[in-house]
């Protein structure tokens, strides 16, 4: 089970990132250059009317949107481990998940922020981290 403060941990740890406050929804928000790559998400009276439209609700417990390298992955997450990851009407089309950090591993969590990063990071930034941390032989 992951937390914010694990959340912040990992997102603070890559190179180039800062934490900043959304002035729309008040929650934290992790970005580059570029973009935010991860964000504290609540519903909105809207999502929650969605949600139950569609006789869903929204989880209970704390929420990160978390982008993904494209609508196919965004999909794959979806079906492979629907415990962890949501989506919602608001984020049709676009390529992000919704994350219940209650219901997924750190070493998942770091996975995926890592691979969201890796989407918004200045490229140079990128392959240089890459360099410093590659893959473990599978």
């Amino acid at each position: 089970m992951a937390t914010l403060d694990d959340v912040r941990a990992i997102a603070a740890g890559l190179p180039g990132v800062e934490e900043r406050i959304d002035g729309h929804r008040g929650g934290a928000t992790w970005r580059v250059t570029s973009g935010a790559f991860v964000w504290q998400r609540g519903p909105s009276g809207r999502d929650l009317e969605q949600l139950s439209a569609l006789g869903r609700e929204w989880p209970p417990g704390e929420v990160v949107g978390v982008r993904t390298d494209g609508l196919p992955v965004k999909d794959a997450l979806l079906e492979t481990y629907p415990e962890v990851f949501f989506t919602i009407p608001h984020f049709d089309g676009f390529p992000a998940v919704l994350v219940r950090l209650d219901a997924i591993e750190v070493d998942h969590l770091r996975e995926v922020i890592t691979d969201a990063w890796l989407l918004k990071a200045p490229k140079r930034a990128a392959s240089e981290w890459l360099a410093a941390h590659p893959p473990a032989p599978g």
